[in-house]
């Protein structure tokens, strides 16, 4: 079993540097890129059964950096986008009794092949790298006060790009969804403290496969462009579900958040910004 996990391991590893090689080759040729920067406040719903039985509810403060690129993979039809996020909460549970202190880190990189239904409406689909790490603590707990999160996965990307105009004010609506496929996480076993782990190196099965059967996760979000001047803001709605049952142990992020913030659109020549795109809206 652990020349399994072992295995897989190397097979993502791999996987993730071929996936990079060719995000360094397709941004030598891209000839656009469009970046976004958002914040956003929320509610976050904190559950780890390693740390307490009970449910903990809070707000959520959440930033976004969303940056993507034409690339010259299938004759052009292909783009890379890249997300970096961080999000962090403070919620306590039911009775008021204890609190916890939770935060994110995600990053994400996608090749989306661009279908153009028409010259208004694209659907975007291809594969994703996401990456997580963070952390739960708990104040109320004096033996295992926190629970380290560390977890990976391929993912399964898509997109819709509607672009429209009321009146003549132009607008691009984009929903997004992205589905964990298979990946790997690193998870404590049921009544393992993490001094056993790192101290007493006492061996268990800590690094686990997941995927629908154990992980069933979601992440998606729905973001409105539109123009304030010279200015493109973009108004967005991000649903992140991350869920697992692994080790006997039960645990779960839910974070609702509202994202307000500006994009910025770029046309590329051989790695230099020569002008922004005269549209004045995303060319995605």
């Amino acid at each position: 079993m652990g020349k399994f996990y072992l295995y897989l391991s190397i097979c993502f590893s791999f996987m993730l540097s071929c996936i990079n090689v060719v995000a360094q080759d397709s941004i030598r040729h891209e000839k656009y890129i469009v970046r976004s920067a958002m914040v956003g406040v929320g509610m976050a719903n904190v559950y780890d059964t390693y740390l307490s039985p009970l449910e903990y509810k809070g707000p959520e403060l959440r930033f976004m950096h969303e940056s993507m690129r034409m690339t010259r993979l299938m004759g052009g039809s292909v783009s890379a986008q890249r997300i970096v996020q961080a999000n962090i909460s403070y919620t306590d549970n039911i009775s008021k009794s204890s609190n916890s202190y939770s935060g994110m880190f995600n990053w994400t990189y996608a090749l989306h092949y661009q279908y153009n239904v028409d010259d208004n409406f694209k659907v975007l689909f291809g594969p994703m790298v996401d990456l997580n790490a963070g952390f739960i603590y708990n104040t109320r707990n004096s033996n295992n006060p926190a629970q380290a999160k560390c977890y990976g996965s391929i993912d399964a990307s898509a997109m819709l790009i509607y672009k429209f105009k009321i009146v003549r004010y132009p607008m691009v609506v984009r929903y997004q969804a992205n589905l964990p496929f298979a990946g790997v996480m690193f998870s404590p076993e049921y009544g393992q403290s993490y001094y056993e782990i790192f101290s007493l190196k006492h061996g268990g099965r800590n690094i686990l496969f997941t995927s629908f059967h154990n992980a069933p996760s979601l992440r998606q979000m729905l973001t409105l462009d539109f123009p304030v001047g010279k200015t493109i803001l973009r108004a967005g709605y991000l649903c992140d579900i991350q869920q697992a049952k692994v080790n006997n142990l039960k645990s779960h992020l839910y974070s609702h958040n509202f994202m307000i913030g500006f994009v910025r659109n770029f046309s590329i020549i051989r790695g230099k910004n020569k002008a922004s795109l005269p549209s004045g809206i995303t060319p995605f």
